[in-house]
């Protein structure tokens, strides 16, 4: 599910320069930073056969880095903005695939609405594509910050400790049922099948992590606090359930209607420093001739 309100801004200009230049919320960044967004613009200078350096800015109005898709978000507007500045006309399907060579997740932040990234047999076909639309199912994302701060250890690093949990190669295979039972839950508007996939498929990715080498725990006191809260928000009749992302941040979705009442709720648990609140979103796209 793409989010409508929280956004990644982002402008490329090729030029003359030496060397490529990141700037994200008018902070220059380098390092590893730096890199991976290299890694994307030396595939878009290859696909429009061109030499010159890019300037990139970028900003986003939610906390980075922070186990809120900040990654995902970035990469998709990269990509969309870089191949727009290099003069190219990607498909969506071609737009994922560069968006998920910076981050996998960002495969899913091109199209719009509900959106589902398939495996693939080949590095061309791994692509998300949009299965509902936006006006589909009126869904929203109550996400309760715990902590905004950067995360010591990202979602690349976690991926990569992943295969030494005796639980991985268990959740790997059985990825297939869950994704089968998300995707008809979210077409038949089973909100109920859908809280109780996404909770389970969250709790098997930390189980996951906390037993890797070394161990990795985002959770803090307020993240498992609201998992608590939420599912016995829910055994009291109000249509919650939880995910977390790699990060002690948690999104808690809700059926529209409820939006506002688990907005008030959240911001009373301790711990909970603020509550972002997105509904369904739309595809990347250009704003106003520029590349966004």
């Amino acid at each position: 599910m793409n989010l409508d309100g929280l956004f990644t801004k982002t402008t490329v200009t090729f030029n003359s320069s030496k060397q490529d230049r990141l700037l994200i919320n008018q902070t220059e960044v380098k390092g590893k930073g730096l890199e991976r967004v290299v890694y994307i613009l030396d595939l878009v200078r290859k696909l429009a056969n061109i030499q010159e350096k890019a300037e990139v800015v970028s900003e986003n109005n939610f906390p980075a880095g922070a186990g809120i898709a900040s990654s995902a978000a970035a990469f998709a507007a990269l990509a969309l903005a870089a191949s727009q500045a290099a003069g190219l006309n990607l498909s969506e399907p071609e737009l994922s695939v560069l968006a998920r060579r910076g981050s996998g997740s960002a495969s899913r932040s091109i199209p719009a609405g509900f959106v589902e990234w398939q495996m693939g047999a080949s590095e061309a076909d791994s692509f998300a594509y949009s299965i509902a639309d936006v006006k589909h199912w009126n869904l929203v994302d109550c996400i309760a910050v715990v902590n905004a701060a950067h995360k010591k250890t990202g979602s690349t690093e976690g991926h990569a400790l992943a295969g030494t949990s005796p639980l991985q190669n268990a959740r790997v295979a059985d990825a297939p049922r869950r994704l089968e039972i998300c995707r008809r839950a979210i077409l038949n508007k089973d909100f109920e099948a859908l809280v109780n996939i996404i909770e389970h498929d969250s709790d098997m990715m930390h189980a996951v992590m906390m037993t890797s080498t070394p161990p990795l725990m985002y959770w803090q006191a307020a993240t498992v606090e609201i998992f608590h809260q939420v599912r016995a928000w829910r055994a009291s009749g109000l249509p919650v359930g939880y995910t977390v992302d790699a990060g002690a941040n948690v999104h808690v979705l809700c059926l529209g209607e409820y939006a506002q009442e688990v907005e008030r709720r959240l911001r009373e648990i301790p711990g909970v420093g603020q509550v972002l609140t997105a509904g369904v979103g739309g595809a990347a796209k250009i704003i106003g001739g520029e590349n966004a």
